[in-house]
């Protein structure tokens, strides 16, 4: 197995931890925590990713831990396709076989709250809708993240103050002439 000077200081023990409640296979789970530790190695940190992938295809923790490393090195298209795949994967943790989010509705989950599925489904709409509103696609970022306040009317993931950043740059530059 390929190691980088970064790896060297990384700990064994933590490399085999088993984090994510242990239906993730041991090696893709090792590969995801590879992926981590080389995280300023990008081109280590995506063959990582790709081999906790063909370990586990389509897994959720796999496309999470793509997710994260994309969204953090600002990489928003390939980002936002594993946001909306983790937006499939807390569909079917919510029973539903669709992937149509805007068909969710407060009876399908309790939303209010602290189950994990319901507020995974929370979670990746409101990255979902983030992403969109970055990449420019403001109707859609805006459809969604009224979706997540709709089901989060406390609005504990934020997306009020995200709607704010939304109307601030589509108003445009204030005129202090005025």
């Amino acid at each position: 197995m390929e190691r980088t000077a970064m790896l060297d200081e990384v700990d064994e023990g933590w490399l085999n931890r088993r984090y994510y409640g242990g239906d993730l296979p041991p090696e893709a789970e090792r590969f995801l925590h590879l992926a981590a530790a080389s995280y300023a190695d990008a081109d280590a940190a995506q063959r990582y990713l790709a081999r906790a992938a063909e370990l586990a295809p389509g897994h959720r923790l796999v496309d999470l831990g793509h997710y994260k490393f994309h969204f953090y090195k600002a990489n928003l298209d390939t980002a936002l396709m594993y946001g909306e795949r983790m937006l499939g994967h807390a569909m079917a943790a919510i029973g539903l076989n669709h992937t149509d989010w805007r068909t969710v509705g407060r009876d399908h989950a309790p939303f209010a709250g602290l189950e994990p599925a319901p507020r995974l489904f929370l979670f990746a709409l409101t990255a979902v809708g983030y992403l969109l509103l970055r990449l420019g696609r403001l109707a859609e970022g805006r459809e969604a993240l009224n979706k997540v306040r709709e089901l989060d009317p406390k609005d504990r993931f934020g997306t009020a103050r995200l709607l704010a950043v939304a109307d601030r740059h589509e108003a445009g530059p204030e005129d202090d002439d005025a």
